[in-house]
């Protein structure tokens, strides 16, 4: 007869954290159910990611990376044991974030998920005519032909002349990029200077450097001759020479051309990862056009011959994910059958996590954060391994409501396979189906950090915290809308997979433009909208800062601070700057030191000279309104703006950009915070703080209630409300039902994604659109109204959409 005593490895059923501090959690002890889904929410700032991200997942890894030799961990990257007293019950975490993919220029959406390899073996197993290994098919694998003699050993050695070689796929024109370059040669230099009088135009060429050394000491032209004088070979050899080995000084060093140089360590970069000084360089020197050989698909002649039922892989992988998926299907070899069900479960992945309307050749650098989040999840949905901990940061973004559900089903998929799931998210449609919930707050940065309600999702629906009083809101239609001042006419747009689309934008009034994920709305605005003048442009491009980068640096809010101590104090304002002379010279103003222990894991140590402060002592004497410059930095921003908008510290410079900060819902950052301890929604309303203080008549806004609590969209419409009122126009691409009912004028693009995307099913106001529920944003906007507004068929529209817009006008 079975006991009934619970075996002991079955008693591990909870992960438990005691006395967490990481960044402003306050001693959080919480125990969250294995094999569950858990939700974390809270307002911004509340502590979510801090606890999730900062305590328990670098926890699971820091762990994970120790059982790997001390050799290999000199290859990891260091992680520091969070703040926290007791961890246990962890399990291997696996972090599905908003990153975006980027770095490599040759990254598309198939290499990241493998898709491309299969195809490559697929080709090489059944393409007309047969080319070679799956390599031939490879856009970053070169041709290779090489010959030489090698000793061989057949009783007696002797020598044998052979001939190697390997069939790569790469273009040789454009090396696998796809696009080839064109050298504006009057941004790279001035021709009227001598390069001693810095006639280089590259960033970073200093001649008081290195390269000043290796320019006047290679011997192949005059440093003090200007450049129009140079020889047609002096010129060749500033530009384009190869590398060559030279002697400058005593020392060895190599020497190459300008335009080799520069494309080796700047154009061959993805443009996102590079510092925005050079990225502005790189963008005025050089024109990228598809590469004229491969016509843009990065292959060569020999691997676009072979084909497979009249298509080769180039074809295959420009074809819409979801069209490709039916392709697949319909192939039938036996000998090849067990890839083309890993091929098949891959690509019907891509469809049923909602991004089967991206290609497999798209850059995974043009990928909004929640399209990389959902490409990411790919290669987890079809794995084997069970009681993994998946943790997700804000997994709908970028999501429709129609597309939420479908990620629901996914996550409880992922929990139903035996994993634990944790979830940090806003949206009321993820949270209704938590197992468990842990809303963190009272309120934002100093002002939350502590477990407020823990439990289901019924009991925080009944607790009075903010999360538990906001989880049912639901908007109402406004009853007036705001009359347009003119129109912004649009023809013809084909961005992408918009289908020549008319359309007029109503100026003066909050214009939200919608639609399902793919349907073409950031191709419609950011392709025919935000390269026009005076518009200011909010897009999804991550901002991207070091250790020593924080919003007051970020938004140039530290300039007048550094203005007003030094005159108040009779000195220079270099002095309060932690990157130049007032830095600690113990930490060179970092705040902390970097300790390298070669093979084992660094160590970093708060600097025992400035305690962590980042200035020498004798700045900290120099005081403006009662404060040093590292208490100021200290300060939270709605504290600054009570601190520099009035009394002796009044720098209504400073003021003014504290303001916007504190508008967009970042009042509890502080000041000095590093940049890298930001969520990506608190970066975005950062970044949207700082183009605020532009001039522009028109404001795009993408997705703005990214990482917003539902008790912050008041304050965001009211900041929305607040830029029309002032005569601005602002156009939203946004899924966020409150804000669609708030808007003056609605836009909604399909009726579905990709191919079956790009066109206009509805313009009006939301009132309309509610009443006519002909497009899936209706039908969810009426749902989320509580349909308030008499039904009418779709053909009892009224006139349309463009006629009503200039009877408004």
């Amino acid at each position: 007869m079975a006991s009934s005593t619970q075996h002991p490895a079955d008693s591990h059923d909870l992960i438990r954290v005691q006395g967490a501090r990481e960044n402003n959690l306050k001693d959080v002890s919480v125990e969250i159910p294995k094999r569950r889904l858990t939700v974390f929410t809270g307002v911004s700032g509340s502590g979510k990611s801090s606890l999730v991200f900062g305590t328990i997942a670098a926890e699971s890894q820091r762990l994970i990376n120790e059982t790997y030799s001390a050799f290999v961990q000199g290859f990891m990257p260091t992680l520091a044991r969070p703040e926290v007293d007791v961890l246990q019950g962890l399990t291997t975490a696996i972090l599905i974030d908003q990153e975006r993919l980027v770095g490599n220029p040759r990254s598309t959406v198939g290499t990241v998920t493998d898709a491309n390899a299969m195809l490559r073996v697929l080709w090489s197993r059944l393409g007309e005519p047969h080319i070679g290994g799956p390599g031939a098919f490879a856009f970053n694998v070169p041709s290779v032909r090489a010959s030489g003699s090698i000793t061989v050993e057949k009783g007696g050695k002797k020598a044998e002349n052979v001939v190697f070689t390997r069939a790569g796929g790469m273009c040789p024109r454009c090396e696998g990029m796809g696009s080839v370059s064109d050298i504006d040669l009057t941004q790279l230099y001035d021709e009227r200077k001598s390069i001693n009088e810095g006639a280089i135009k590259i960033p970073g060429y200093s001649m008081d450097g290195w390269y000043g050394r290796i320019f006047n000491g290679c011997g192949f032209f005059d440093a003090d001759k200007p450049i129009r004088k140079f020889t047609k070979k002096e010129l060749h050899d500033l530009l384009h020479k190869e590398p060559t080995k030279i002697k400058v000084d005593g020392i060895n060093l190599t020497y190459e051309g300008l335009i080799p140089k520069i494309q080796k360590s700047m154009l061959s970069r993805d443009l996102d990862s590079l510092q925005p000084h050079v990225r502005a360089f790189v963008e005025r020197v050089a024109t990228f056009s598809p590469c004229p050989e491969c016509r843009g698909t990065r292959l060569n002649e020999v691997a676009r011959s072979s084909k497979i039922k009249g298509i080769n892989i180039a074809d295959a992988c420009a074809m819409q994910i979801s069209e490709l998926a039916g392709w697949a299907r319909d192939l039938s070899e036996p000998s090849v059958a067990p890839l083309l069900t890993a091929l098949r479960h891959t690509l019907d992945s891509f469809v049923e996590i909602g991004l089967g309307y991206l290609s497999l050749d798209r850059p995974t650098g043009t990928l909004s954060g929640g399209e990389a989040q959902r490409t990411k999840m790919i290669r987890h949905l079809g794995s084997s391994l069970t009681d993994v901990t998946y943790v997700f940061d804000e997994p709908t973004v970028g999501l429709h409501p129609h597309d939420i559900q479908r990620m629901n089903d996914l996550l409880l998929r992922l929990r139903d396979k035996g994993n634990t799931v944790l979830v940090v998210e806003h949206k009321p449609e993820v949270i209704a189906i938590a197992d468990h919930v842990v809303d963190l707050g009272p309120g934002a940065g100093t002002a939350g950090g502590q477990v407020v309600f823990e439990g289901t999702v019924d009991g925080l629906r009944k607790s009075a915290t903010l999360t538990g009083r906001h989880l049912s809101d639901r908007a109402s239609l406004k009853r007036s809308v705001r009359k347009p001042s003119g129109v912004l006419k649009v023809r013809g747009a084909r961005t992408h997979n918009l289908k020549d689309v008319d359309v007029d934008i109503p100026l003066g009034v909050l214009v939200v433009v919608t639609g399902v994920a793919g349907s073409g709305k950031s191709s419609l605005i950011h392709g025919s909208v935000s390269n026009r003048d005076g518009v200011v442009s909010v897009d999804q491009t991550p901002i991207r800062g070091s250790r020593r980068s924080n919003p007051a640096t970020y938004t140039d809010l530290l300039e007048p601070i550094r203005k007003a101590f030094a005159k108040a104090n009779g000195v220079k304002p270099a002095l309060f700057s932690a990157n130049s002379e007032g830095a600690c010279p113990t930490c060179n103003g970092a705040g902390v030191i970097y300790t390298d222990l070669a093979m084992m894991a660094g160590v970093t140590t708060v600097c025992e000279e400035c305690e962590g402060r980042r200035f020498q002592a004798s700045v900290l004497g120099y005081r403006l309104g009662g404060l040093n410059i590292a208490e100021v930095l200290d300060l939270s921003v709605d504290d600054a703006v009570g601190f520099f908008g009035a009394g002796e510290a009044r720098t209504p410079a400073a003021h003014a950009i504290l303001q916007r900060m504190a508008d967009v819902g970042l009042g509890y950052l502080r000041l000095g915070q590093p940049l890298t301890t930001l969520s990506g929604g608190e970066r975005q309303r950062l970044k949207l703080a700082t183009h605020m203080g532009e001039d522009g008549g028109v404001y795009v806004l993408d997705e703005p209630t990214t990482g917003l609590h539902l008790a912050d969209l008041a304050q965001l419409l009211g900041l929305l409300d607040r830029l029309v009122d002032a005569g601005k126009s602002v156009i939203v691409i946004e899924h966020h039902q409150a804000v669609m009912a708030h808007a003056d004028w609605i836009i909604d693009l399909g009726p579905g994604a990709g191919h079956d995307g790009g066109r206009i099913v509805f313009e009006g106001t939301p009132a309309d659109l509610v009443a006519a529920r002909s497009t899936v944003t209706g039908e969810h906007l009426a749902a989320f109204v509580g349909g308030g507004v008499e039904r009418r068929a779709p053909s009892a529209r009224g006139p349309e959409p463009r006629q009503r817009l200039e009877k408004r006008l």
